[in-house]
């Protein structure tokens, strides 16, 4: 077993049990179906090219616990950022598979390689870039509760 392609697990079931340990989760959305348990192999996922690299979908929905969980896998072009800084009353998770990604959170830069774990708060003003010379692979998880935040509105 290859113990750096499964360290993303490791956080991911820690932050998914801190965030269920919270308040009750109100029903899931009838329009959703409530995500199961699932094994997703990334060599059959489909591939999504953008215009900075590519993407892959692994799922989005309510789950037991969760108002709504998202994952993704983002491929970054050397020199490319997949958005500008922004903001959002969810967490996220960030865990790089491959090449080198500055993550900037409220102003303070840091860079992680593979197996790198990037945590960013509620409405913490947060970017990445890849910094390498290779591409740069991350998987993305955003988790939305019952006591996440409404977002602000303008």
């Amino acid at each position: 077993m290859n113990t750096p392609k499964l360290a993303w697990l490791v956080p991911l079931f820690i932050v998914c049990a801190m965030l269920s340990s919270g308040a009750q989760s109100p029903a899931p959305s009838p329009a959703k179906t409530p995500l199961g348990s699932m094994v997703v192999d990334f060599a059959k996922l489909p591939v999504k090219p953008t215009a900075k690299g590519a993407r892959r979908e692994l799922f989005d929905g309510p789950t037991a616990t969760m108002t709504n969980i998202e994952g993704h896998v983002t491929t970054l072009n050397p020199g490319e950022i997949p958005h500008e800084a922004h903001r959002h009353p969810d967490e996220e998770m960030v865990v790089v598979k491959e090449g080198l990604i500055e993550a900037t959170i409220n102003g303070q830069s840091q860079r992680g390689g593979p197996g790198s774990v990037f945590f960013f708060a509620s409405n913490d003003l947060h970017g990445m870039k890849n910094v390498g010379t290779t591409l740069a692979t991350y998987h993305v998880f955003r988790f939305i509760t019952a006591i996440t935040p409404k977002p602000a509105t303008n």
